[in-house]
């Protein structure tokens, strides 16, 4: 796919400014244009968590609005400042705009004042490089309350070489999450995945464990 390519270079050139590159031109090919069906259709079912959720890598911010009730505050983190600016005019009108924010930050540097009941994560661990996985679990525990829920799409399941975004497995989440403090509740095959993510996406479901040392300490 051209457009993949072209943010490929972008990226390996200049790994932050090269996604807010991405965004300036508008290529996305990532973004489905639309909140991903599970989510919906967990949010419909009432299996989230309450509380307070963050989508780091949220991009133009479906999710982030699909999640967000009067129960369940949702803060969308993105390092693209064109991301943020686009998610938030998508959802300016929202009525539940009073239950969502929008943020450029860094998610590994970022600190923020509360800690967080969810976090949902898809198209963020396959676009980071590798070699920054096992940072991207430590940030997660850090920033989860005890028994949080972090739930991961784990996408693209393939056996392709290079990225982003990079190829990934159930064993690649399992090998950075479990050391600092996860246990999987479910990890099931999306039959909600859209088009060609079919058959390559899965749903894992993570709770913090209570009473873990923080893998900073």
């Amino acid at each position: 796919m051209p457009e993949v390519t072209k943010v490929q270079q972008f990226v390996h050139a200049d790994s932050s400014g090269g996604w807010e590159k991405s965004w300036e031109q508008g290529l996305i090919p990532w973004d489905l244009g639309e909140p991903t069906p599970i989510i919906l259709h967990l949010q419909q079912g009432g299996t989230l968590p309450n509380g307070r959720a963050l989508v780091p890598g949220c991009g133009t911010g479906y999710d982030v609005v699909a999640m967000a009730s009067p129960e369940r505050y949702v803060v969308g983190l993105d390092i693209s400042e064109n991301a943020i600016k686009k998610a938030e005019e998508m959802s300016s009108s929202s009525p539940r705009a009073n239950c969502f924010a929008f943020l450029k930050e860094d998610f590994f540097t970022w600190c923020p004042s509360e800690l967080f009941d969810l976090i949902f994560d898809y198209t963020f661990f396959c676009a980071i490089e590798p070699s920054m996985r096992s940072a991207w679990a430590k940030r997660m525990y850090e920033l989860l309350k005890p028994d949080g829920e972090l739930i991961t799409l784990i996408f693209p399941i393939s056996d392709h070489v290079g990225g982003p975004p990079y190829r990934v497995s159930v064993s690649d989440y399992e090998e950075v999450l479990r050391p600092v403090g996860f246990r999987p509740v479910s990890i099931v095959d999306n039959h909600l995945a859209e088009g060609v993510r079919q058959g390559r996406e899965k749903v894992g479901r993570w709770k913090k464990l209570v009473g873990k040392p923080s893998p900073s300490q």
